[in-house]
């Protein structure tokens, strides 16, 4: 699967990173956290932060280690929340790490490590778009939103900088 980008669920207010299949037009979204979202929109624009971040501390200790991060998977969907598993190999042999899937895909990404999902993940939680890509127009409106602007939103999503999720609504900002 490829990271096909972060999107904003207007209804929950929450982000969802959409994995692409390779083969296929099917769409996998997970919502994630804020700080998930902003490790892997940093990631995804190919900024490094001045300090390394969580994710990039992942990698430094795993390479410190003289392990790789070989892939990641996501695995399953319990409960609704999606599980995924980090595949290290050191010394020829491999571990097996539980993870959240966001952070197995921030983690994928600054390692470049393949990030794959289980057949019956897709199967149960994949979506398929017409024409083949996520078509914003489409997306369910909950009630009270019928007037959102989707092309605004679209252009939002296309510009949108990790700075922008690192702080949830109900957090103070330093003025």
């Amino acid at each position: 699967m490829s990271v096909y980008g972060v999107s904003f669920d207007l209804a929950s207010k929450q982000p969802i990173v959409l994995l692409k299949t390779a083969d296929a037009d099917t769409f996998l979204p997970i919502w994630i956290g804020h700080s998930e979202a902003a490790a892997i929109l940093l990631k995804l624009q190919g900024n490094d932060p001045p300090r390394p971040m969580t994710h990039d501390l992942a990698c430094a200790l795993v390479d410190a280690l003289a392990g790789e991060v070989v892939r990641v998977t996501v695995t399953e969907l319990r409960e609704n929340t999606f599980h995924a598993q980090i595949t290290l190999s050191q010394s020829g042999a491999e571990v097996e790490v539980d993870s959240r899937s966001s952070d197995a895909i921030a983690i994928a990404l600054r390692a470049g490590a393949a990030i794959f999902a289980s057949d019956e993940v897709i199967e149960e939680s994949g979506v398929e778009f017409e024409d083949g890509e996520p078509d914003f127009e489409q997306i369910h409106v909950a009630d009270g939103d019928e007037d959102v602007d989707w092309g605004a939103f679209r252009r939002f999503l296309d510009t949108v900088t990790p700075d922008e999720f690192a702080l949830g609504d109900d957090e103070p900002t330093s003025s």
